[in-house]
Formats: structure tokens, C-alpha cells, sequence
């Protein structure tokens, strides 16, 4: 159809030349929607009367929008590794721990501060409130451990090791609640929080918060990596600095293997390092674990988040990766307070999707602790046994720490001796387990197994008391069977199905 002159003066056409590659396309859609995100954080921040509060919140929502651009940057021009650059570690990358010179002597503890990463909750296992409250072992939660391995260090070196929590304003106020109880305790816990970032609608790429005080959905802790604008920014790491303090030891709250190693404390001192990496030997239960490698002559965290479809089965090879990242990171406090100045920090963006409950579709940005490495001088890893890492993200990790395979001696798990393998069994708990409340009502007693390879539970299965498992255990209820193992049972290369039922008489 034919357009008539007046026909374009009312409705002028938009000119789109034909040469607007994808790059520039998403380059300009890209600087929109930067203006626009720019535009709602300032509404949300002048919302805020008190001017101490509007700053720090003000504070809080730069870091994000340096986060959320530079997100928009990799989205449009693609930031992809070159896989061709991305090598095995070199040999002064990784150290193996038994070349470490033994550390015996406290005399660097005074320098030392302990911190645990507390973000987390424990609704994966059922639980309400911080995961750091779950009971795992005697009647102790991990909190009740990690405060139990620092009080007695304290007590037994006479020295002086702070005891720091990183809070999220998900387990803040239950955590300043339940630390009150270590109150007469020969130890000093320190808290801080971490950032409170806005989550991101995924069609408008705007914040969905419409008020600072805005609905708690709506917010989101940005990951561990957190930890230094954070750490620096609530005056701890100057108060630990003022206080002779020269490193920090970081961990995950939930990995029961990560204490206080005086070997490593003394290397990192005589090979002034300033950032320690301790990685592990993988297994096939670790295969999507980030690895160290070395790239362009750096060493860097590789975090499978950054790996395409086509390098996925390379970067899960045992072979060509042979460690991974356990999270327990030793870094010298002045090098943390001089990259988080000098605005050096420039961490791996990592896009967590999510689907809230009304169904809209959302975008946390977070970054990994980990991934610092490539900023600190002299950063390395040192290669640590197996025991250093034992997390409990699961029921069936809860079995392993809860059986006779540890000892408890002043809140740090050791294997038992007379297990003639330093392995852990493979464990496998059906969704009946999942949960904390479900998996200790299906349990008399916990099972002994020193002997044991691998255990396989599916369906509604019980266990009597002082029952015994050897080898390969796989016991399959199928839907609407039930088995009871009975009280003192030994299984021992077995596959139990059907139904076993034990009734009173």
C-alpha cells in the first residue's frame, strides 16, 4: 500500500539501518537499561530520611550497579575464557601439604583471626533459621563446634584468636540471639553483615524492590565473594588490623574439616603469601567443584559457571583437573584492605536465575570469595588431605558425621582409626530422608559403619538399633512398601527390597 505525504508527517518512520550488528545492538540496549537501573536505585535511596542510613544503603547500591553493569557488559560483548589459554596449574601454583614444614610452635596465632561464612539457611535440609543452628553431632550445632575448636586453641596456646561471623539479613537476628550463650566463653565473636542486594526482574532488567523496606523476597545476600567490600565497610577489618592482627582464616560454617591448621599458618608467613587456596584431590562426587589453572601466567579460579557446553566434559575430567577449590582461604588482612581501596577487586560475575513464588522470573548477581586469588600477590594453592573438607549439605553428609567413621575431640571431627580405608563411604538417602526432622525419626540409633563402601536408601525405610552396614548396601522400598531393619542387623553386601515389617506384638 501505497504511504502518502501527509501519511508520514503525522507518523514518521523510524529509520533502522540494516548494518546494526548484534554487538551494538545489545551495547545500546545495554546502556538503557544501566541509565535506568541507575534511575530506581537513586529513587530507592532518597526514599530514606535518615542521612547515616541513606549513605550506607547509597554505599551498598554502588557496589551493585558496578556489579549489575559489568554484568550487562559480559552479557553484550561475551567474556567467554579462551579455552586455548586455560592450563593445568604449574607446580609453584599448588603445593602438596606434606611438603609444608611441620608448624607446631602458636607463635603466629596472635596474629590470626578465624571467620566463618553464616549467610545461609538451613531450608535445603528442612530446617528454619541459620544452618549454623542445626544440631549435627552430640547435641552441638556448628556454631556450638566452631566456638568449641577456637575456645579451646585459646585456652590451650594462650593467645588470643577472634572468632568472626558474616552475617546475612537472613540469620542475623537469629545468630545475635543464639551467640549470646557464649557469653562466659574464653573467646571474642565478632559479627558483621553482609551486603543486601536487590534482586533483578528479568524482563525490565530494573530492581524489584519498590521501597528500601521493601518486601524480604525481594533482596537477596550477593554470595561470599561479598566478604571483602563487606568486612571492610563495617570497620572490622580496621579494628583487626589496629589489633596486631595480620591474617584471616575463611571458611564455610558447614565444612566441619576446616580448623585451625598451624602448618599452613606458618607457611603463609615464611613464603609471604598473601592469599592460600587449600584445594583437594577431586572424586567423582566433586567433579563440578571450581578448580585452580593457570591462565595467561595467572593462577585462577574456574568456577563451572564460566565453562560452555563444549568444554564441560574437559573441565569435569579428573585427569586434566585434579583438585578443587575446598573454600578454606587463609589472606593477609592489609592486602585485603589495600585491593578493596585501590577498587582492584574484579570478581567473576556469577547469574543465579530464579523463578520466586508468584512466578516471576529473577536475577541474583553474586561472585565467589575464591575467585580473588587473581588479585593478590603471591597466591597460590596448597594441596590438603581429604579431612580438611567435610561439608554437611546434606542428610546423607549428616549419616557420615553423625556415625561412629568420627570422633569428636574439642569440637574437631577425626576418623576413626580402625577404619582401614581414610575414605569416606559413598552415601545415598532418598527423598524420605531429606529433611533433618524425617531422616533422625528413621534412625533408632545411628548405624555403625566403619566397614562400610557405599549405602543406597530409597523409600520408606527404617533402621533398628545398633544396626551394622559392610561393603555395598542398597535398600529399595518401592512405593507403598515398607522395610524395617531390624535392631542389631549386620548387612554386609546386600540388596534388601520388597517389604519388611516389624510390628510390636
Amino acid at each position: 500500500m501505497a504511504t502518502s505525504p501527509s501519511d508520514v508527517a503525522t507518523n514518521p518512520v523510524r529509520h533502522h539501518p540494516h548494518t546494526l550488528s548484534a554487538v551494538d545492538f545489545h551495547s545500546a540496549s545495554s546502556g538503557v537499561a544501566a541509565k535506568a537501573m541507575r534511575g530506581e536505585l537513586n529513587r530507592l535511596a532518597n526514599a530514606i530520611q535518615d542521612m547515616k542510613a541513606r549513605r550506607n544503603f547509597q554505599n551498598e547500591m554502588d557496589h551493585f550497579y558496578s556489579l549489575f553493569t559489568r554484568y550487562l557488559s559480559e552479557k553484550a560483548k561475551g567474556t567467554k575464557l579462551d579455552w586455548d589459554k586455560v592450563n593445568e596449574p604449574k607446580p609453584d601454583q599448588i603445593i602438596p601439604y606434606d611438603k609444608l614444614p611441620v608448624g607446631e610452635s602458636p607463635e603466629h596465632l596472635n596474629k590470626l583471626a578465624v571467620l566463618k561464612l553464616n549467610g545461609g539457611l538451613g531450608t535445603t535440609m528442612g530446617c528454619v533459621g541459620p544452618k549454623s543452628a542445626i544440631e549435627v553431632r552430640d547435641g552441638m550445632t556448628f556454631l556450638d563446634l566452631s566456638v568449641r575448636q577456637i575456645e579451646y586453641l585459646n585456652s590451650k596456646y594462650d593467645v588470643n584468636v577472634p572468632f568472626i561471623l558474616m552475617n546475612s539479613f537472613n540469620t542475623d537476628d537469629d545468630t545475635m540471639r543464639i551467640i549470646q550463650k557464649y557469653g562466659s566463653h574464653k573467646i571474642d565473636i565478632l559479627t558483621f553483615n553482609q551486603s543486601r542486594y536487590p534482586r533483578i526482574n528479568k524482563e525490565s532488567l530494573l530492581p524489584m524492590p519498590r521501597s528500601p523496606a521493601g518486601d524480604i523476597s525481594q533482596w537477596y545476600p550477593p554470595g561470599h565473594g561479598d566478604v571483602f567490600e563487606s568486612m571492610y565497610n563495617s570497620g572490622i577489618l580496621d579494628k583487626l588490623i589496629a589489633e596486631g592482627k595480620e591474617y584471616v582464616f575463611i571458611s564455610n560454617v558447614d565444612n566441619l574439616g576446616a580448623v585451625v591448621d598451624l602448618s599452613i599458618l606458618k607457611y603463609m608467613v615464611d613464603s609471604d603469601a598473601e592469599f592460600i587456596m587449600e584445594v583437594t584431590n577431586k572424586t567423582k562426587a566433586d567433579i563440578k567443584g571450581g578448580t585452580l589453572i593457570d591462565y595467561e601466567d595467572t593462577v585462577r579460579l574456574l568456577e563451572v559457571a564460566q565453562v560452555s557446553a563444549e568444554h564441560m566434559e574437559d573441565f569435569k575430567s579428573i585427569n586434566k583437573f585434579k583438585i578443587f577449590n575446598t573454600n578454606n582461604l587463609w589472606i593477609n588482612l592489609k592486602a585485603i584492605k589495600r585491593v578493596t581501596e585501590e577498587k582492584e577487586l574484579n570478581l567473576e560475575v556469577i547469574v543465579n536465575n530464579k523463578t520466586l513464588d508468584n512466578g516471576v522470573k529473577a536475577i541474583q548477581l553474586e561472585t565467589a570469595v575464591g575467585a580473588a586469588i587473581k588479585h593478590f600477590r603471591n597466591a597460590h594453592g596448597v594441596n590438603v588431605p581429604r579431612s580438611r573438607f567435610l561439608p554437611v549439605k546434606s542428610t546423607s553428609d549428616l549419616f557420615l558425621v553423625t556415625s561412629d567413621l568420627y570422633s569428636l575431640n574439642h569440637g574437631e571431627l577425626t576418623m576413626n582409626p580402625k577404619r582401614l580405608f581414610q575414605t569416606v563411604p559413598l552415601v545415598k538417602l532418598g527423598d524420605e530422608f531429606k529433611k533433618v526432622s524425617n531422616f533422625l525419626a528413621r534412625f533408632q540409633s545411628p548405624p555403625h559403619i566403619l566397614e562400610l563402601d557405599h549405602l543406597t536408601v530409597t523409600g520408606d525405610v527404617t533402621f533398628g538399633a545398633g544396626v551394622q552396614l559392610k561393603g555395598t548396601v542398597i535398600i529399595v522400598a518401592n512405593h507403598g512398601s515398607r522395610i524395617d531393619i531390624p535392631p542389631y542387623s549386620v548387612l554386609e553386601n546386600k540388596v534388601v527390597s520388597g517389604n519388611l515389617r516389624i510390628l510390636d506384638h
